[in-house]
């Protein structure tokens, strides 16, 4: 099984699942969000924003292949990037931190690892680029995929609450710890990133 993971650009937006190509639920705040779906011009909204983060930033996403199919995704930015960031009860996310802002493994490639090795690709490339932890909004109340992590899977792949609240706490992960992460950390990142139904509470680890 040949396995890569390739930085997001816009020559492979498109292998991102469908219903995210054109999803700019972080990339906007909620006003223009709302407006670019009624315009129907939110596909150009994702692509514009990714052309800009990666031309002031750099990379800001990874996406999974096995065998050349694309099975998975990983989008992260600073919060400046990330307008709807403000909207949360529990903001801003700390100077020091890059946000996670959604991740997914489509159903059938859970199990494998690739959770793990998404993430930690992730955080050896923050860490070079002088980052120390990365934080996320959980959602507390989680019941179908979206947008926004569950808190409860957050929590039990490392992250630590930094505020709570009780729809949408904020929470991290300091990046040196996922380089030595074990096999059971592993099995809950694929629970996380591929959540496809409602799952019992995962417990810390």
């Amino acid at each position: 099984m040949g396995r890569r993971l390739v930085p997001l650009t816009l020559d492979n937006l498109q292998d991102l699942p469908k219903r995210c190509r054109s999803c700019v639920f972080w990339e906007l705040d909620p006003v223009s969000g709302e407006a670019a779906v009624k315009e129907g011009t939110s596909a150009q909204e994702k692509e514009a924003w990714i052309s800009a983060v990666l031309l002031d930033w750099g990379s800001c996403g990874r996406v999974v292949y096995v065998d050349d199919v694309p099975v998975g995704y990983v989008l992260y930015a600073p919060p400046a990037y990330v307008p709807r960031s403000t909207a949360f009860p529990t903001s801003p996310v700390s100077p020091d931190a890059v946000q996670l802002m959604t991740a997914f493994i489509v159903p059938g490639y859970q199990g494998q690892g690739l959770g793990r090795v998404m993430v930690q690709t992730v955080a050896k490339d923050l860490l070079r680029r002088g980052f120390k932890a990365i934080e996320a909004f959980g959602d507390a109340r989680w019941k179908e995929p979206a947008c926004v992590l569950p808190a409860d899977h957050l929590l039990a792949v490392g992250f630590k609450t930094v505020r709570q609240h009780p729809t949408h706490p904020r929470l991290r992960l300091e990046l040196r710890s996922t380089l030595s992460w074990k096999e059971d950390v592993e099995m809950a990142l694929d629970r996380l990133l591929g959540a496809v139904q409602k799952e019992p509470a995962l417990r810390p680890l």
